[in-house]
């Protein structure tokens, strides 16, 4: 008897990648109530990282895409009529950057020196920008903006490799906390040029290493901006955290001290040497009111880029691939090469690990222990060099924040509304061509039966009994069906009203109606 040879996995996996199938998906077993039928479904893993499945990072860096497009030159406002909190962001200063009172604490209200103060422009409910007027032809249009901001510099970098040429004089603690505050920063920035741009600015920014791997913001604004506003909202941006020292290190494991444990009648960490209680958070900032300076400000770098740009042309579709160019790499990774890895940029990464695994990155991190203060809303089991922050992951880099930064009302959709009209496309070429396109709510876990209960019943499969190689191989060959179908559909469309016969065979089975634009 003939004994099919068993699938390879890596193969299946290329196969995968070729055709835009999820090289790792999860499985279900879906039981129909009303029938009795029972269906192995795939889900995608649906990973923003092409090292983990090209396939999904690459779906979801398309979708950003799709996203950016549909917002930037928009002409119909999408804001609301009335809407006291329109970004639903904070518009006042955020706590913590020390130049006015905040919620927790008072502090001065002055700026930091070496910072220009920036006027207050009573902004218009629009988000749509200023529209302009061709005298000669009469022509109206919109522009919008692409910039890009960036973070000082630490020290000089070879511009062929990214590393510095001289690691020993290159600043890493800074370059560390810059990119664990990046966020912050940027937050600010956003508020303060919504105070100073004369509507409300909407944008589709995305987070992005350079190759010295310091972090810097690629960003769509919808409207036009005068270039000397945004030069001056940037350089009288800044974030001041008015933290405890990091400059000394009272508890280190590596050299043979004794982490502070924890103590569960005073809830806070004491030292098991002395049995001394860890100053609480609290106790620890009312410190520095009295030093009255933050332990660290982060400030934009001088270079800003600035360009205009107007809907339609072929320079916005070039930017719109360009803000999502990286998404689907992590910081580390985006400018190594795994095949052949250049020893003074891997020392570059590590040596900056190395800095943001052991700096706290927020007021609860666990890293405080390190320099002996208790943690805000500490809990038992901290271990300085585990907090659960992304930022202190090599991989990360010191960001620990989203890499797509979107307002509410770029497109006034979320992003699965977005992903839903990608599957409506697809549908209505099918449906336009004479095919049935399947059912949107097919398997749909809130379906009810005749009882009331859910008519189809989803339960995981057995790691042991889950069969990936064939399952994939399963997942290519759907989806080089439907790649194929709709191909046919586009062409009928092209040719006339109706679908020849010979297109094929109406859709029999889909990805529980989500189907890939």
């Amino acid at each position: 008897m003939f004994t099919a040879p068993p699938i390879d996995t890596q193969m299946v996996q290329a196969g995968a990648d070729k055709v835009g199938v999820c090289r790792r998906p999860l499985l279900r077993k879906v039981s129909d109530r009303a029938t009795g039928d029972v269906t192995s479904v795939p889900i995608p893993c649906g990973s923003t990282r092409a090292s983990v499945c090209p396939s999904c990072a690459d779906k979801a860096r398309r979708l950003r895409m799709q996203q950016c497009r549909e917002g930037w030159h928009l002409v119909d406002d999408p804001l609301p009529p009335e809407d006291p909190d329109p970004e639903g962001e904070p518009e006042d200063d955020d706590p913590g950057d020390g130049d006015g009172p905040t919620d927790r604490r008072t502090r001065s209200t002055r700026r930091l020196e070496g910072f220009p103060d920036l006027p207050k422009v009573q902004a218009d409910h629009t988000s749509v920008g200023r529209k302009f007027v061709d005298p000669r032809t009469g022509a109206t249009f919109r522009p919008s903006m692409f910039i890009t901001l960036t973070l000082p510099s630490y020290g000089k970098i070879n511009a062929h490799t990214g590393a510095p040429t001289d690691p020993n004089r290159y600043d890493y603690r800074r370059a560390a906390l810059d990119a664990m505050l990046f966020s912050r920063t940027v937050d600010r920035w956003w508020q303060n040029l919504r105070r100073c741009a004369g509507y409300k600015v909407q944008y589709f920014a995305t987070v992005e290493p350079q190759r010295r791997l310091a972090p810097h913001l690629h960003a769509a604004l919808r409207g036009a901006i005068p270039r000397s506003v945004l030069r001056q909202v940037t350089a009288a941006t800044y974030c001041a955290v008015w933290w405890p020292s990091v400059e000394v290190v009272k508890y280190d494991e590596g050299r043979g001290d004794r982490l502070p444990q924890w103590d569960p009648v005073t809830l806070c960490y004491f030292d098991p040497e002395t049995g001394e209680l860890l100053p609480s958070w609290e106790e620890a900032l009312d410190q520095v009111d009295v030093e009255g300076e933050p332990m660290h400000v982060v400030r934009f770098g001088r270079q800003l880029d600035i360009k205009g740009i107007v809907g339609g042309s072929e320079e916005t579709g070039r930017a719109v691939s360009y803000l999502c160019k990286y998404l689907t790499k992590a910081i580390a990774e985006t400018y190594s090469d795994p095949e052949d890895p250049d020893p003074a940029y891997e020392a570059h990464i590590n040596r900056l690990f190395g800095e943001v695994r052991w700096l706290p990155c927020s007021e609860t991190c666990a890293n405080w222990l390190r320099f002996g203060i208790t943690p805000k809303d500490a809990e038992p089991d901290l271990v300085p060099g585990q907090c659960s922050s992304k930022a202190h992951d090599r991989e990360f880099l010191g960001l620990g924040g989203r890499r797509v930064l979107v307002s509410r009302h770029w497109t006034g959709k979320t992003l699965g509304e977005h992903r839903a009209d990608r599957s409506a496309v697809v549908r209505a070429v099918l449906e336009e061509a004479g095919i049935n396109a399947p059912e949107a709510r097919r398997l749909a876990a809130d379906v009810l039966a005749d009882d009331g209960l859910p008519r189809f019943v989803w339960e995981d499969i057995p790691v042991e009994q889950r069969n990936y190689a064939a399952t994939i191989a399963r997942s290519i060959r759907q989806r080089r069906a439907w790649t194929d179908e709709y191909k046919r559909a586009k062409e009928a469309i092209r040719a006339g009203p109706r679908l020849p016969e010979a297109c094929g065979q109406p859709v029999r089975q889909s990805r529980e109606g989500k189907e890939d634009g």
